[in-house]
Parts: structure tokens; sequence; C-alpha cells
């Protein structure tokens, strides 16, 4: 038995034991909070401990030390790193990203125009692949061993072993070359009509399905098999029930928790890991406009756009374990 008289159980404990799932999504939203600072401080170093700065970039191999000293001292490079480091976080929590070095322009007017573009495109790649990977992966259960699971595994295990970036040119060379069906390069701008829009992103968009539906839709196959093998399954079966509507009334509500943290993952991919086919595709996000700013080594650009893509990458795993938690009694209540 335990000595611990109630009355000195600490505040915090008596907390935990009363709200045991606020308490965990509080730990889980300031464990992101801390991770995200940290990542702060290895972006900003990161990007500090680089050879080289934006001033001998900008006025080439022949520029006298004068002159970069006269850039550096006007960007304000010459002061401490600790004191540009809390000056840029402050203003970042802020909303401020500052000016960039190379256009002058404002750094948050910029990102807000290109992560607007780069979430449509992630809002389109997930739309379609989510319910398809559900479907497919429920699918692949009800065939399990058969034929079209056999194929949707062999499709699928052939997507996951081919980089996004070779799917993006097969893609442009069949449908944008070759059969002149699709647009490319993917242009979209301000005042652009809806359709045009999603045509022009027609690519791109199948690219990111292609790349995230076979990874969720294994999972949810496997999430969902480990599901079948318990005997409140096989009693459904024996009351009758299909087997398609065990799997859709029973098995998938019971594996809704990896389910979630699966697809909450990959949509963190879809926009964060959107890099690369926006550069294939020349698409106007934020993955183009960080590597144009890497090009000339402009800093509150690439750390602007560092510490965006980290703060939704880890903004949506904390979502994704809430969800899990909440999903899953087990996890509400650890022994």
């Amino acid at each position: 038995m335990s000595n611990i008289q109630p009355s000195t159980v600490l505040p915090g404990l008596r907390f935990k034991q009363r709200f045991p799932l606020l308490s965990l999504i509080i730990e889980r939203f300031l464990l992101s909070l801390v991770l995200l600072f940290a990542v702060s401080v290895l972006i900003f170093g990161g990007l500090e401990a680089l050879p080289g700065d934006f001033a001998t970039t900008y006025l080439g191999q022949s520029a006298t030390p004068q002159a970069v000293a006269n850039i550096r001292t006007e960007l304000g490079l010459n002061r401490p790193v600790t004191t540009r480091y809390f000056e840029w976080l402050g203003n970042a929590v802020r909303g401020d990203f500052g000016t960039s070095w190379a256009s002058k322009n404002s750094v948050s007017e910029q990102i807000g125009k290109r992560l607007g573009n780069s979430l449509f495109l992630a809002a389109c790649a997930a739309v379609i692949s989510v319910p398809l990977a559900v479907g497919l992966g429920m699918l692949a259960v009800h065939f399990r061993n058969r034929l079209p699971d056999k194929i949707i595994n062999v499709i699928s295990l052939a997507a996951i072993s081919l980089p996004e970036f070779f799917i993006g040119y097969l893609l442009i060379l069949f449908f944008g070359v070759k059969f002149g069906i699709a647009t490319f390069p993917a242009t979209v701008y301000d005042g652009m009509d809806f359709i045009d829009r999603l045509k022009a992103i027609a690519l791109p968009t199948a690219t990111l399905v292609l790349v995230v539906l076979a990874h969720m839709m294994r999972m949810t196959r496997a999430a969902i098999l480990s599901v079948m093998s318990s005997a409140y399954m096989e009693t459904a079966e024996l009351k009758g029930l299909s087997a398609f509507r065990a799997i859709v009334k029973h098995a998938a509500p019971n594996a809704l928790a990896p389910i979630i943290n699966v697809v909450a993952l990959n949509l963190a991919y879809l926009i964060v890991g959107v890099v690369v086919v926006e550069v294939v595709f020349v698409y106007p996000g934020m993955g183009q406009y960080m590597v144009d700013a890497v090009t000339v080594r402009d800093m509150p650009v690439v750390q602007a756009c560092g510490l965006i893509f980290a703060a939704v990458y880890i903004l949506l795993n904390m979502v994704a374990d809430i969800l899990a938690i909440v999903a899953n009694p087990r996890l509400r209540h650890p022994r």
C-alpha cells in the first residue's frame, strides 16, 4: 500500500488524476512549444554556422573587404549572434519576419501569398488521397491475399519506391509533353479562375497523391488487420454480419487511432515535403520561395520558411497525438 496520504499529494498530481485527458493535452502542447524553440535555435544557429554570407554572395568574389564590411553593418550582421537571435525570435512571435535582403520586400507579406498556394496544393492532394487511401486499405483487407489485395500492394510498393521528383518528371513527360492534356509549368496567380487553378495544379497534385497514398493505404491495411484478429470480430461474423460490413462497422472505428496518426503525419509531409514538387513543377509556393532564397543566401526568408515549416510539422504531429489519445481509451487512462 502507498504511504502517501491524500493531503500530501502534490497539486499537479491531483490535477493529473482528476483531468487525465486535459493534462495529457497540456503536456503535448508544452512539449511542442519546447520543441519549436529548440528548432528555432537550430535553424538560426545552423544558418549562422554556414561559411560565407549574403554580403559576399551579393557583391561577388571581387568585392573589397570594406564593401563587404559596409553591407554587413547595414544588415546588422556585425552585432552579437545572441542579440540578433532573440530579436528575430521576438519579431517572429509577433508575425514579423523582417525584410528580404535580396528583394527589399516584407517577408511576411511574401510568405502570406506563397503559403496560401502551398496550402491549396496540399489541401487538394489531401482531399483526394485520404479517402482513397482509407478506402483502398479497407478493400485490401476485404480481399486479403487475393488478386485485388496483391495488385494494390504491388502498386503501392512501386509508388513508395519511386522518389517524388522522378514521379513528377514521368507525369510531365507523358501528360504534359507526349499527350498534352495537362498544364506545365504549374503557374498560378492572383485572380486566377478556380477551375483554371485546379487544371494548373493537376500534375503536382497527382504527384503528391501518389507519394502519400501508398503509405497511408498500407498503414490503414495493417491497422485494420490487427483489429480483425480480435475476438469481437469473430463474434460479429458469427452473428451474420458480412465481412465487409464487419470491417466498416467494427474494425475500422477501432483502428481509428493509428489511422489518424498516419494520416496526420502524411498531411504534415504534404505541406513540409512539398518543396521538391514545387521546384519540379515551378509552382509559386513556400518551397520554391525558400529554394530561391537559399541560392542568394537571403537569410530572413530562409529562416522564416524553415520556422514555418517546422511549426506546421510540429502542430500537425501534436494534433495527431491528441486525436490518437481521444480515440483510444487505453491512451486516455495510462497506468
